[in-house]
């Protein structure tokens, strides 16, 4: 047993080689965001598992898994911030708290390390490299599948690069994780090789990359996604970012003047559109009939998701006002509010009231939290405990639209914009714009921040879609069809902003209509490549 240990046990060469790859991917991300390190981050980890001496494929897998325990924990080490702040959990406790689920997710990483080793075994370094790329993508598609995380997949590193992430219309997030890994491989395969055919082989495949690349941002930068001259404004959205702390024992004097923040911060913003269109009206360049029509444009205001626990169906105060505010300032209102559900249970919502006063439309979360909203365990194993402590809310099964004027808004809540299905499916039921309310205070002024952000980068290029981002405590930004993030606000400050959404003029993308087709057909392929190495060879009949 000791001798078979010991002979799994990786170099200390190979070692390194794993530590450096998880050093670069965690730099890759936000906040390092050192985003061009991602395009060889993966060489040194290629390197360990392919380089001679082969490792055995049980190696490889050790190799992988440590890989990515190591570049899922530096990256998300920002979990263990409520743990500590607002769970009560000891420093000390919560970091290796964090380990086990950095270790599940890690499997995924070494499940990819364990086929490219087997096809190197049995058709050698060239095969292997050239599945590695199927193989990452898929193993980020089967990460979602398995245990609901697509968290910082390789390709959120290129989120604040416009040009580079078009290819996401196509294939989302795993085809620019899918692009990432095939530069990485053809740089693994050239210092491997070392001699001219694969040089010149390594530099074909960086050039055919490039050229995807840049043919999907030409494409892109020629379209017109309807927020151009000609495009009439269907509303104008103020969007609040209340910066309310998360505090559980807030007094009703405190609780009454951050709900008047909300409502000041939303009339001052109302107030200063108002202004501006007056201003306009005056100027003797400006278009008076535009004037008149911006003015009759319906006004929606939109608050973030919230630690403040509205409930318009269970607290008559709150309806009260919320109407009464919506009636004075003639401005549709969409809020967080926590919303009676079947079985005694509670909707985590997103509520809309019209100008007159009225409930118009809810959508109630669809995908909750893990450990946030519900606890993903059986009651015999803690689950019941454990709900008590972080809230048991029931998921929602409907995509229900938001009217904004003419056009229609699918509203999504936090941690949903990390699921590329739920603004696809928004989409594909017809959303002009996505809105994306979100509330990221419980985790302090951490990587979280951009990361989150991020995802709804991608999810605004995969749809062609403009997505409003409004959050409590930051960041709050405009977010465009080709994923440029603009007007975005400091975090923990009090902001609002104003914006104008039209018509949807672009269709609908690849990705909207197919979704994980391409990545299904990566699965395909990586698994074929390694059953068919790891089958035994035939024998020859004589």
């Amino acid at each position: 047993m000791r001798e078979r240990a010991l002979a799994l046990a990786p170099t200390r060469t190979r070692l390194a080689l794993v530590a450096l790859s998880s050093l670069l991917l965690v730099l890759s991300f936000p906040d390092f965001n050192l985003w061009w390190l991602a395009w060889v981050a993966l060489v040194p980890l290629l390197c360990a598992v392919c380089a001679p001496p082969r490792p055995r494929p049980a190696q490889s897998f050790l190799l992988g898994w440590l890989a990515g325990t190591l570049y899922f924990y530096g990256s998300c080490w920002w979990l263990t911030h409520s743990m500590i702040y607002y769970g009560g959990i000891p420093a000390l406790a919560a970091f290796p708290l964090l380990a086990p689920i950095t270790l599940v997710v890690g499997l995924f990483p070494a499940l990819c390390c364990l086929a490219i080793s087997l096809i190197a075994s049995r058709r050698g370094v060239a095969a292997s490299l050239l599945v590695a790329p199927f193989a990452w993508a898929a193993c980020e598609w089967a990460r979602l599948l398995v245990t609901g995380q697509l968290w910082n997949a390789v390709g959120y590193t290129q989120a604040y690069e416009p040009a580079l992430i078009q290819s996401a219309t196509w294939g989302g997030v795993y085809a620019i994780s899918f692009f990432i890994l095939a530069l990485n491989s053809a740089i693994t395969y050239a210092l491997l090789r070392r001699h001219c055919r694969a040089i010149v082989a390594a530099t074909l495949a960086a050039l055919l990359v490039a050229s995807l690349i840049s043919l999907a941002a030409w494409r892109a930068y020629e379209a017109d996604f309807g927020a151009g001259i000609g495009h009439r404004p269907e509303a104008v959205v103020v969007a609040i970012q209340p910066n309310v702390s998360p505090d559980f024992e807030r007094t009703k004097a405190e609780n009454d003047a951050l709900v008047a923040r909300h409502f000041s911060m939303t009339m001052r913003a109302l107030d200063d559109w108002d202004e501006r269109l007056a201003a306009s009206a005056h100027d003797q360049t400006s278009d008076e009939t535009n004037v008149e029509a911006m003015r009759a444009t319906p006004r929606l205001a939109v608050f973030p998701e919230s630690p403040m626990n509205f409930s318009y169906a269970r607290d008559a105060e709150w309806r009260e006002a919320v109407a009464d505010f919506a009636r004075r300032e003639r401005a549709s209102v969409i809020f967080n509010s926590m919303e009676p559900a079947p079985g005694g249970g509670v909707y985590n919502s997103a509520v809309m009231i019209d100008q007159e006063g009225r409930l118009v439309a809810q959508y109630d979360k669809i995908r909750l939290l893990p450990f946030g909203e519900y606890v993903p365990l059986p009651r015999w194993l803690g689950g019941g405990l454990l709900g008590g402590l972080v809230g048991d809310f029931t998921p929602g099964s409907n995509y229900t639209l938001l009217p904004a004027g003419q056009a229609r808004a699918g509203v999504f809540i936090c941690f949903e914009s990390a699921f590329p299905a739920i603004a696809r499916r928004f989409t594909n039921e017809g959303a002009d714009v996505l809105i994306n309310i979100s509330n990221d205070g419980y985790l302090g002024k951490t990587p979280v921040l951009r990361q989150h952000l991020a995802n709804a980068v991608f999810r605004a290029v995969e749809n062609r879609r403009t997505i409003l981002r409004v959050t409590n405590t930051g960041i709050t930004a405009r977010i465009t069809p080709r994923g440029e993030v603009l007007d975005a606000t400091d975090s923990f400050q009090t902001a609002s902003r104003t914006w104008t959404i039209t018509r949807a003029a672009g269709g609908e993308t690849f990705y909207t209509r197919h979704g994980d087709l391409f990545v299904a057909f990566c699965a395909v392929v990586a698994v074929l490549a390694t059953v068919s190495s790891a089958l035994p060879p035939s024998k020859k009949i004589s």
